[in-house]
């Protein structure tokens, strides 16, 4: 009873106050898949409202100049244009530009993105050779050209992290420290090993936002692992649920991707309430809970307010509970029993 179906309507509002129409539309449209929100007018009209205003032509045509010119967007149009001109040169050389403009006005100069854009051009160098090779070899080079890909479209998608303020400290270094290694010998070093699990939350709606907040090589990999499985969804179910998130869809294989999402719509404690009862149990919960009609919410505080006492006086309310509502007559017949009961000797 402590559990509660999350509202995001709330939210929804706050980001398209921001307007972050994309953020807000992936927000809602997760929940809007549910009854409790796709049945709503109000739901269906803000979704509605949003939609339209992503599909303007005037904020799509300012989406797409924000990827060609600033290498980042929150739109795919404008993603398309940032990929396309970074996996072509065009961005890496702007970049660079940038940056060296910065240096003569004599303005702070990037040196991250100084070192992105030097690996960018450091890969699109060996993705011409591979291409090269492959035609050369008849196709036998073929993976060096997919390997090539892969490196350069994960070096575009930390550089959109790095302009957008959402590349870990961690990673700052391992990519100071690839473009040194880069410069001597011409290759990435320990950076390369982490460039499948970049590119798997590159290719994810948000992804970023969960890339920011890793702080090793191993939450990387447990990052990437969580968004394979979630896909678009990732970005919405790590905003409700955190690491704990995370955690979870380590065993998705054991508690099932579609009970995950249905227990993230209760919150961060619907994702604790399922791990700690299991898929059935906790979808047995979820079809109860769905028919359950309360007259306000004096049920769900008793129950929070409960689950916030210690133990030993969660105990103690039962015991004393117990003892209240036992009948007289069983506890007379217990304490003529306790009475008559024979003493025993030492």
């Amino acid at each position: 009873m402590a559990l509660a179906r999350i509202d995001p309507l709330p939210e929804t509002h706050a980001l398209v106050e921001e307007e972050r129409y994309a953020e807000a539309a992936d927000y809602l449209g997760f929940f809007i898949g549910y009854d409790y929100v796709g049945n709503d007018p109000a739901a269906q009209s803000l979704y509605q409202s949003i939609e339209e205003q992503r599909s303007d032509w005037l904020y799509q045509l300012d989406k797409l100049g924000e990827g060609l010119l600033h290498g980042s967007s929150d739109e795919t149009i404008g993603q398309v244009a940032s990929v396309t001109s970074d996996f072509f040169v065009v961005g890496d050389m702007r970049d660079l530009a940038n940056q060296g403009l910065n240096l003569v006005q004599g303005e702070e100069v990037d040196e991250v993105l100084l070192a992105l854009a030097t690996l960018g051009l450091v890969a699109t160098s060996a993705q011409v050779a591979s291409t090269l090779g492959t035609g050369a070899t008849g196709g036998a080079a073929a993976p060096a050209v997919a390997g090539t890909t892969v490196v350069k479209s994960s070096l575009i998608a930390l550089k959109a992290a790095r302009k957008l303020g959402k590349l870990p400290n961690w990673l700052k270094n391992s990519v100071m420290t690839a473009a040194s290694q880069a410069r001597q010998t011409g290759s990435m070093g320990q950076l390369r090993t982490m460039f499948s699990d970049i590119n798997i939350l590159a290719k994810t709606r948000g992804g970023l936002n969960i890339l920011e907040n890793t702080q090793n090589a191993t939450d990387l990999r447990r990052a990437a692992h969580f968004a394979d499985i979630f896909g678009n969804q990732s970005a919405t179910l790590y905003r409700v649920g955190g690491n704990v998130a995370i955690d979870i869809s380590q065993r998705a294989s054991i508690l099932g991707r579609e009970t995950i999402l249905l227990a993230a719509t209760f919150g961060k404690s619907g994702l604790k309430a399922l791990d700690s009862v299991g898929a059935l149990k906790f979808t047995k919960f979820a079809s109860r809970s769905s028919k359950m009609v309360y007259k306000g919410d004096l049920l769900v505080l008793i129950a929070k307010l409960l689950l916030s006492l210690p133990i030993w006086l969660l105990y103690g309310i039962i015991i004393f509970a117990a003892w209240l509502w036992t009948p007289r007559w069983l506890l007379s017949i217990l304490r003529h029993r306790l009475r008559l009961r024979p003493k025993t000797s030492l």
